[in-house]
């Protein structure tokens, strides 16, 4: 039940995903959605009126980007151990349109990471149909010790 097209928040919750309220810029797409444990972690969103770009009702790319965005640094996060990380790269490949009230989940995938860099790919989906493709590097930011 990760990949569904059509979802509402109480379903979601039926089918054992969590919520997460997310602020600042993630904010822009909450409330996002986590199903499964890490490494198999899922994260998804529901399509609103915010996130399209025209009348037709069509996910505006930068929302799906921002979504890929913190998908795989969700992942990039999980597999350093690192709370503060930045994006250094990061490419997509749009596929296909989601439409407002498609529910939008993507399960990164870690490639390969270190101690400073972490390399994450994914599938971006509605239900079985794919829409998008993302692949980037994170880098691990400095942790200063606070005076």
């Amino acid at each position: 039940m990760q990949n569904v097209e059509a979802m509402d928040a109480e379903t979601l919750l039926a089918a054992g995903w969590k919520r997460l309220d997310a602020g600042g810029f993630t904010g822009t797409l909450s409330p996002l959605w986590l199903y499964g444990t890490d490494p198999e972690r899922t994260l998804g969103f529901i399509v609103d009126e915010r996130h399209s770009n025209n009348h037709q009702g069509s996910l505006h790319g930068g929302a799906l980007m921002t979504f890929a965005d913190i998908a795989l640094g969700y992942r990039a996060a999980r597999a350093t151990g690192h709370s503060s990380l930045v994006t250094a790269q990061l490419q997509i490949q749009f596929v296909a349109s989601a439409k407002v009230g498609n529910f939008v989940s993507c399960r990164p995938e870690l490639i390969r990471s270190s101690s400073q860099l972490a390399f994450v790919r994914g599938l971006i989906c509605v239900g079985n149909k794919t829409v998008g493709s993302a692949d980037g590097i994170w880098k691990v930011l400095e942790q200063k010790p606070k005076p």
